[in-house]
């Protein structure tokens, strides 16, 4: 089992902010997938399973993703090795992509609750969502939909990671790191 996490916080009025973006990746992995809702009260999310894979979008809000992946984890007998957590990422540029497993939270509350709740060595989709001038402004900024500009290229960056996503599965993270690592946006060429 391949257990695939998009992460963002629950509610039509945070659907677009940049703190979603995880959920939009996985949205398009179930459609590609066509994917069946299996979700249980006890999952603390919306879960949908095909074939071996499974996604998860946790509905505890981003700060207590953990809960959710962890009962999720429990219940299919999901190794580490095989959690993908695709989140945004305000240390890189909007439209960057990065891979790796394992390492810190960079202060992001979504990613310090997994790691509390499940351990650090699962790999990482980081989305870069750019940062704002002043650090005090980060919590509203994450919080907030993306601007037009960015608006406009995001229907091409999620499908660009949702390919990345496909592949994860069958290609070593090495070959997905060179193969689909982006340093901004306008490298992708789809």
């Amino acid at each position: 089992m391949t257990l695939f996490v998009g992460l963002g916080n629950p509610g039509a009025s945070y659907e677009n902010n940049r703190h979603n973006i995880g959920f939009k990746v996985v949205d398009n992995l179930i459609d590609h997938y066509e994917a069946t809702d299996v979700s249980k009260i006890s999952f603390y999310g919306e879960l949908h399973k095909s074939n071996n894979l499974l996604f998860l979008k946790p509905t505890t809000f981003m700060n207590l993703s953990g809960k959710s992946i962890q009962a999720v984890q429990n219940f299919y007998k999901v190794k580490i090795d095989d959690i993908i957590v695709i989140h945004d990422d305000l240390d890189i540029p909007f439209g960057a992509v990065r891979f790796k497993k394992g390492g810190g939270n960079g202060g992001h509350n979504g990613l310090k609750s997994i790691d509390s709740m499940i351990g650090v060595e699962y790999i990482r989709v980081r989305m870069g969502i750019d940062k704002p001038t002043y650090k005090s402004q980060v919590a509203d900024y994450v919080l907030h939909d993306f601007s037009k500009d960015e608006s406009d290229m995001l229907d091409k960056w999620i499908y660009f990671v949702s390919k990345a996503c496909q592949n994860i599965t069958t290609k070593s993270l090495e070959e997905i790191k060179s193969t689909y690592s982006l340093k901004s946006i306008e490298k992708l060429d789809i």
